[in-house]
């Protein structure tokens, strides 16, 4: 397909910056993708939406504080934490590194900015710093460059294993996405993460779950609606951009999921029972579709990487409904919810969201697709 079919207008005002004051405030767009129509809602109704029986699939990774700011041992820098009165962004001191996937203890895929001026064998250094950018220099990470991959990315390696676990909750800042133009906050620790997030590992939130409290949660039980609980931990490969005007010949980098027996039996008894399985975010909807398209339809307990690609005219076999955000244009997770609600429903559905102000992108509204 061509990239440019997954286009639309979003004027800038409407990309969220904050969440809402309450995490279930969020206004809820419901599509009904058998009657080709939509209504707006709220998502403190969600339970009116679902049925008893129906099976609610949540992932539940955790965001790790996966950006740094550094420096380049050996090259004159700008002191940590320095802000950019234009941009309102942090200025690194030469460096910033978003940590993308780990390979082992020591070692982690990750992004670099300026890429281009950090090479194989040179050595950066990360230290924590106050709200003044007063370095704290008994907090401290080091780390080599040791090669280049693809997608821009490079491959790091810690000095000190048990010192990065350690400190990384301390130097590290949560990896707000580039369309939020503001540093991260202390708030963000707790908003950019879902309430039964659980399993450490993702670099950003599976944002249609930020959506959720405990009380949610409960009167979901109250209303019959079991819920299984799946780890995709999010990576390069939810966000990467397309470069081509041609949609497939695109390859997505892989991201590590995990489908554990109990959550692989609720699935399966519900697609045994011919009942709903409701997938909350993408990242759900590619475990699940990967899982069964490598058990002939099955959901079985399993756990490895995933480079599943979804978009239109991909046969789905498992998620019947789908709890997502609304996402960039051009992007694979567009496609994948016009793969599911139907290219042109889904187009005039993100076309009324911004007539009517809906709230766009990670701490924005969501979209109900049944």
């Amino acid at each position: 397909m061509k990239l440019v079919e997954f286009d639309y207008h979003l004027p800038p005002e409407l990309i969220a910056q904050y969440p809402a004051p309450r995490r279930s405030d969020s206004h809820m767009l419901v599509v009904y993708r058998d009657e080709a129509r939509f209504e707006d809602s709220l998502f403190r109704r969600l339970p009116e939406y679902l049925a008893p029986g129906d099976v609610l699939a949540l992932n539940n990774s955790r965001v790790l504080p996966a950006r740094l700011y550094g420096r380049r041992v050996g090259v004159k820098s700008q002191p940590i934490g320095k802000r950019n009165p234009k941009r309102g962004e942090y200025l690194s001191t030469q460096i910033e590194v978003l940590l993308v996937r780990p390979l082992d203890d020591h070692t982690w895929e990750a992004l670099v900015r300026p890429g281009r001026k950090v090479r194989t064998g040179e050595r950066l250094v990360f230290e924590a710093a106050d709200a003044a950018g007063r370095v704290q220099r008994k907090v401290r990470l080091e780390a080599e460059v040791i090669g280049r991959g693809q997608f821009g990315l490079r491959t790091l390696r810690f000095s000190d294993a048990a010192s990065l676990s350690k400190n990384l909750e301390t130097i590290g800042h949560v990896p707000l996405p580039p369309y939020i133009r503001r540093p991260d906050e202390k708030s963000d620790r707790l908003r950019y993460q879902t309430v039964y997030a659980k399993r450490p590992g993702s670099v950003a939130a599976p944002t249609a779950g930020l959506h959720f409290t405990r009380t949610m949660l409960a009167a979901l039980d109250v209303r019959g609606v079991e819920r299984a609980e799946i780890t995709l931990h999010v990576s390069l490969g939810t966000f990467q951009p397309i470069h081509k005007a041609d949609t497939e010949s695109h390859r997505l980098h892989p991201e590590t999921f995990s489908v554990e027996a109990p959550a692989a039996a609720t699935l399966s008894r519900a697609l045994q029972d011919g009942r709903r399985i409701v997938a909350v975010g993408t990242t759900t909807v590619r475990t699940l579709e990967h899982v069964a398209s490598q058990h002939g339809g099955r959901i079985e307990p399993t756990s490895g990487q995933t480079e599943l690609f979804i978009q239109p005219g991909f046969p789905f076999r498992v998620v019947a409904g789908l709890l997502t955000n609304f996402h960039l244009p051009r992007t694979t997770l567009l496609m994948l919810v016009a793969a599911f609600g139907g290219r042109e429903l889904i187009l005039e559905a993100y076309r009324h969201a911004v007539r009517e102000r809906y709230r766009f992108y990670s701490y924005g509204d969501c979209m109900l697709i049944l």
